[in-house]
């Protein structure tokens, strides 16, 4: 059992977080630590680790990048990273890194260095050309593509990785890594390995054979977006056959890996707007904290924060929103949801073997569904009824008994 399999991201958002997105990129501005002031607030709700979306010098939003080795100024600056990473080290907390390396912002040094020696020179051939024009990611044109089948950027990701990774953080997420695909990542993945064995690195993968990306790639997860949809979705339908079948390929994944679970996160409507019925929310959560893999709550998720994610430039700004300075500015409103995921939590942490446990799917209706886990010397039922009356349902260690609109554990 490493480290992963006891971790629980809480995951933030630093530019919007402190508020800084929109401010002024010509100088250094300390403000990391406001995130600082909330580590013991996620120890508190009973995560471990601190996932964090760009850091890194950007013209905007952070995922257009100008410097991967520097602390975007609207952050502050290298002491302070140092301190964050010092003082959640302290807590036991444990860092991960967004690291964006598919593509850059227009005016990175990278892009223009090929744009004046043109795409057959050396600096040409680290980005991506269509029809003698850089490629834009996804069509963005100010996020160019790097070509990560080029050695040259190979060794550049590794280092500005390892470099990181010495510095004291536990691990990278990779930003869109579906889009070069599984064998660019190969021997990124391989190198850094090498030098820092225990980092756990984490590739975003939207669609697609899960495992075989991973088996590929070398990471060690990737985003379980299917069960994602499949959880709001089945809720919203009441329609649970939708979520058991995608609960057979989740039990594949997670025995082969640990997926990132989640409900929400940067790019998404918050799941508390995303379900119809407010009272399904805890059978969200529960399923969230307690499936196989590696939980990640997006944060204010744990207050029952709101907001509706919509198409164009400021779609993204409703579900990142800035933070109090501190907890004490939260509102009263959300005690009780964040009460709810401290209580899944504790289940959590008191069988720990959760994060592998073998699953397979017991009974289900429409509203209703047992899912069995299977941890050898320990197995448990989770329950969930989305229907308008109480329900029994059969588990390893007997009948449960589940009331509306609820879960039970057993």
């Amino acid at each position: 059992m490493g480290w992963p399999d006891s971790v629980i991201w809480w995951h933030c958002y630093p530019l919007r977080f402190v508020d800084a997105e929109r401010e002024a990129i010509d100088h250094v501005e300390h403000r990391l630590w406001r995130l600082a002031n909330w580590l013991d607030y996620v120890l508190e709700l009973g995560a471990n680790g601190l996932l964090l979306a760009p850091v890194f010098a950007s013209r905007t939003h952070g995922y257009d990048t100008l410097d991967h080795d520097r602390i975007d100024p609207r952050l502050g600056d290298d002491a302070d990273f140092d301190d964050l990473v010092r003082k959640a080290k302290e807590r036991g907390v444990r860092v991960l890194l967004d690291g964006v390396f598919n593509h850059v912002s227009h005016e990175h040094d990278i892009v223009r260095r090929a744009l004046a020696d043109g795409p057959d020179s050396a600096s040409g051939r680290w980005i991506r050309w269509v029809d003698g024009y850089p490629r834009g990611f996804e069509g963005n044109l100010d996020l160019v593509e790097l070509d990560l089948a080029n050695p040259a950027v190979q060794d550049y990701v590794v280092g500005v990785m390892t470099h990181w990774l010495d510095r004291g953080v536990d691990g990278w997420r990779l930003d869109a890594a579906y889009a070069a695909g599984p064998e660019a990542w190969r021997p990124i993945v391989e190198r850094v390995k090498r030098a820092h064995p225990d980092a756990w690195i984490l590739a975003e993968v939207i669609h697609g054979d899960y495992v075989d990306f991973v088996e590929r790639s070398g990471v060690d997860s990737v985003t379980e977006y299917e069960l994602w949809k499949a959880i709001w979705s089945s809720l919203n339908d009441r329609n649970l056959h939708e979520l058991a079948w995608t609960l057979t390929r989740h039990a594949r994944f997670a025995s082969r890996f640990r997926p990132l679970n989640f409900v929400g996160n940067h790019d998404t409507t918050r799941i508390a707007t995303q379900l119809i019925d407010g009272r399904h929310l805890a059978l969200a959560d529960a399923l969230l904290l307690l499936l196989p893999g590696v939980p990640a709550i997006y944060a204010g998720d744990e207050q029952g924060f709101t907001a509706e994610k919509t198409d164009g430039p400021t779609g993204d700004d409703a579900v990142r929103p800035p933070f109090p300075v501190d907890p004490g500015g939260l509102a009263p409103f959300g005690r009780p949801t964040f009460e709810l995921h401290q209580r899944l939590v504790h289940l959590r942490r008191t069988h720990p073997w959760l994060a592998w446990a073998g699953l397979s799917v017991g009974a289900v209706t429409n509203d209703t569904i047992a899912i069995n886990l299977d941890g050898g010397h320990e197995r448990l039922t989770l329950a969930l009824n989305a229907g308008d009356e109480a329900a029994e349902l059969p588990g390893l260690n007997g009948p449960l008994q589940v009331p509306a609109h609820a879960w039970a554990l057993a």
